[in-house]
C-alpha cells in the first residue's frame, strides 16, 4: 500500500510539471502559478516519503500488508534530499567566505565588498544577511546615476530576501531535476525575481538609467555562482528584452503575498492524512 501512495505522488507531479507552458499574465499571475508548480511536485512528495517512514516497514493499511521496499525507498529519497541540501550549503558557505575576504568599501550611505575584477558585477552574497558585493570594473564603468541604480536594484533584493529563499528554492531544483520542466520554470523564477527587483528600484530610480546601467552589465559574463547570489544580471540576456519592456511601461504594483496565497500547498499535506488509516 505504501508503494501506491509513493506511486501516485509521483504521477501526480509528474502530471502537474508536465502541464506548466510559458505564462502570460501580469506578475502576480505568473509568479503564482510558476511558484506553485515548481514548489507543489516535490513538496507533495517529501510529505508522501515523510508519511511511509513515520508509519514504518511493517503493518496494515486499507487491509492490506505493507513491506518494506516502500520504506527503504522514502529512506533513500530523504537522505538524498538532505545530502544536497548540505553540499548546496556548504557551496554557499564558500561563496559567502569568499565575499567576505573582499576589502570593504563606501557608496554613500552604502557598504560594499569590492571585488577586484574587471568584469561588470554587483550582487548580493549571502543567505538570511547577505553582504552587497561590486566589482572595480563596475565602479569604473558606470556614471554615479548608473551606479546608484545598481544599487537600488540590489536594495530590492535584500528588501525580498532573495539570497534566502532563492537558496531553499535551488535546493528543490536540485532535488527534482527529473521532474519535467524543471529547468524552464527555475529560469522563469529567476526572470520573476529580477522583474520584482526591478520594479523595487525604478520607484527610487528613473527607470530610463536603470534599462541602460542593466543593458550594460548583463552583457558581461557572470563572475560569481548562482548559489545564495543575486545579481542584476542574473536571468541572462534572453530575458533582457523582457526587462526592459517592464522598465518602460507604466510600473506595476507587487502584489504582498498573505497567508492565503498558501492555502493551495496545504494540499501537499495530504499523504501524512494516511498515518491515521496505518496499523
Amino acid at each position: 500500500m505504501h508503494l501506491i501512495m509513493i506511486l501516485n505522488a509521483l504521477a501526480v507531479a509528474w502530471w502537474l510539471r508536465s502541464a506548466w507552458n510559458q505564462p502570460q499574465g501580469n506578475w502576480s499571475l505568473r509568479w503564482g502559478r510558476s511558484l506553485f508548480l515548481f514548489l507543489f511536485p516535490p513538496l507533495l512528495i517529501f510529505m508522501t516519503a515523510i508519511a511511509v517512514l513515520f508509519m514504518g516497514p511493517q503493518g496494515q493499511m486499507g487491509g492490506m500488508y505493507t513491506g518494506s521496499v516502500s520504506y527503504l525507498l522514502a529512506l533513500i529519497y530523504l537522505a538524498f534530499f538532505a545530502i544536497l541540501c548540505i553540499k548546496l550549503a556548504f557551496q554557499g558557505w564558500q561563496s559567502v567566505e569568499s565575499a567576505r575576504n573582499c576589502p570593504l568599501v563606501n557608496l554613500g550611505d552604502k557598504r560594499a565588498r569590492l571585488l577586484q575584477t574587471g568584469a561588470l558585477f554587483a550582487g548580493q552574497i549571502g543567505f538570511w544577511q547577505p553582504e552587497l558585493v561590486i566589482s572595480q570594473g563596475l565602479l569604473q564603468t558606470l556614471s554615479p546615476r548608473h551606479l546608484e541604480s545598481v544599487l537600488a536594484h540590489e536594495q530590492g533584493h535584500h528588501y525580498y530576501r532573495d539570497t534566502f529563499w532563492f537558496f531553499w528554492l535551488g535546493w528543490v531544483r536540485s532535488c527534482t531535476a527529473w521532474l519535467p520542466n524543471t529547468e524552464p520554470l527555475w529560469e522563469e523564477l529567476l526572470s520573476l525575481r529580477e522583474l520584482r527587483a526591478d520594479g523595487y528600484a525604478a520607484l527610487q530610480v528613473d527607470p530610463l538609467v536603470l534599462a541602460e546601467s542593466l543593458l550594460l552589465v548583463v552583457s558581461s559574463s557572470p563572475v560569481l555562482s548562482e548559489i545564495c547570489c543575486a545579481a542584476l544580471g542574473s536571468s541572462g540576456a534572453d530575458r533582457l528584452e523582457q526587462r526592459i519592456e517592464a522598465l518602460l511601461a507604466p510600473p506595476e504594483p507587487t502584489p504582498q503575498i498573505t497567508w492565503q496565497y498558501w492555502h493551495g500547498f496545504l494540499l501537499a499535506l495530504l499523504p501524512l492524512v494516511a498515518v491515521i488509516f496505518h496499523s
